[in-house]
């Protein structure tokens, strides 16, 4: 299997059935997205391995998926809570004004002014908007460790320049 960037998208759960179904957890933003990129990844013992995914069905809530080669309980049980990833590669090309979040994460973020604040650690899903989570550089003129910054596209957020590595943002670097 070659190293290409993989993304998480999901988790298995709890085995379902005799026959190695397991219970399928989505990260993707429509949950039935995850059963349309192949091949998956599950970590198995620190090793990525590639599955095929033999079958899958709405349980309820949830869904649960059928991954080929995989018969028995037993077996399946031994996925649970393994994290399910994909190529990056398989993920559909977006334009220049749209991006994935995990394009975030390092950026340099800078303010209109040109202070620079930090760099992008993580991304905070709130119920009105999601936050990006800001690594202040060590010798910050304000004293801040970390920032929060809401995501607000135009009114905050000014511009993102994949090229550039950098955000910038309409924010007063001592709040």
């Amino acid at each position: 299997m070659s190293e290409q960037e993989k993304v998480v998208v999901g988790k298995l759960g709890a085995s379902y059935g005799i026959r190695g179904w397991l219970k399928v957890f989505s990260y993707t933003e429509n949950a039935e997205n995850i059963f349309s990129y192949t091949p998956w990844f599950i970590k198995v013992r620190g090793e990525w391995q590639e599955f095929s995914l033999e079958d899958w069905k709405r349980h309820g809530q949830g869904y649960v998926g059928k991954l080929k080669s995989l018969d028995q309980r037993e077996d399946a049980q031994a996925l649970t809570n393994a994290e399910i990833a994909i190529n990056a590669e398989v993920l559909p090309s977006l334009s220049d004004e749209e991006f994935y979040w995990r394009e975030l994460y390092g950026m340099e973020v800078v303010t209109t002014k040109g202070y620079n604040l930090g760099k992008v650690t993580d991304i905070l899903e709130t119920g009105s908007n999601d936050v990006l989570v800001i690594q202040a550089n060590p010798k910050d003129a304000f004293g801040q460790k970390e920032r929060l910054i809401p995501f607000l596209d135009g009114q905050v957020i000014k511009l993102i320049d994949r090229s550039a590595q950098r955000i910038e943002v309409d924010w007063d670097p001592g709040f």
